[in-house]
């Protein structure tokens, strides 16, 4: 499976971190390719990793096993149509990483019978910790499945959905979601600053607390809440933060935040998908 020839369509910063986790994964670099009309981004590329570079989307693609789409979602429809006739031709596996493009969209830019699996990895993936949903539709065989798996899994949490749907409430939590939290970081280390503590005392205690915490729930077989029920004292000063955040409806605001999030995956979809 490693030397599955794969051929990257863009070499922004994801396409760049799942080259790396490939890379460090055990995946043969003379097998990966990578297309960019941007010079700049090939050289940074083949400056880093043993592999091959082409400034022409079908050169790159040509006899490939797997294709990934990592182009911007507004480019997307003509970088596909582009792409139509080669995909056609040797019908590979193609991996869609663009934010929003629905699988139907894919389908009606490359071909009716292209088997296309769409993800959806977060920004982590750049240091190896992603999350990234998968969703294939029904032409991807099992062996397709479980190469499009081991590759998102090269930077971290891969998981399958099986109604693409729900892949605007994977955008609205995981793929938005490192944003919460540094916004939750953030607004940690002010506090921090306005009880007396040094701004870099202040950043270093809220980064060692989220990374603790998060750590914590990943090696725990209890959920969040019982998690946060246990460093909760009856009468502590945990208690007394909580009340706060509950008399403010924080439960609550998360919810309608998470609900914009994917009404607005929703729209950027039909508004991508509608694209000639």
């Amino acid at each position: 499976m490693k030397n599955t020839t794969l051929a990257f369509i863009g070499c922004g910063n994801m396409a760049r971190s799942l080259i790396g986790g490939l890379i460090a994964d055990g995946w043969n670099p003379a097998s990966i390719r990578v297309a960019d009309a941007d010079p700049g981004q090939l050289e940074r590329i083949s400056s880093t990793y043993p592999v091959s570079t082409h400034t022409q989307n079908n050169a790159a693609a040509a006899g490939a096993d797997v294709v990934l789409l990592a182009v911007k979602p507004q480019i997307t429809a003509a970088v596909a149509r582009e792409l139509a006739d080669t995909i056609a031709r040797q019908q590979p596996l193609v991996i869609s990483i663009a934010a929003g493009i629905r699988e139907s969209a894919l389908r009606s830019w490359l071909g009716e019978q292209t088997a296309i699996v769409r993800s959806m990895p977060n920004t982590p993936a750049m240091v190896q910790s992603g999350a990234t949903a998968l969703y294939a539709n029904s032409a991807v065989s099992e062996t397709q499945r479980s190469i499009a798996e081991s590759i998102l899994r090269a930077v971290g949490l891969a998981l399958w959905i099986e109604d693409e749907a729900l892949m605007d409430a994977v955008t609205a939590l995981s793929g938005s979601g490192p944003a919460y939290f540094f916004l939750f970081m953030e607004a940690l280390q002010a506090a921090g600053c306005e009880l007396g503590l040094p701004p870099q005392t202040a950043r270093l205690l809220t980064l060692q607390t989220a990374f603790g915490a998060a750590k914590m729930a990943l090696e725990s077989s209890e959920d969040a809440a019982t998690l946060r029920r246990r460093v909760t004292s009856p009468g502590g000063t945990t208690e007394s933060a909580v009340a706060i955040f509950e008399k403010n409806g924080f439960a609550s605001l998360v919810n309608q935040a998470l609900q914009a999030a994917a009404t607005r995956s929703r729209e950027l979809a039909d508004e991508f998908g509608s694209r000639s």
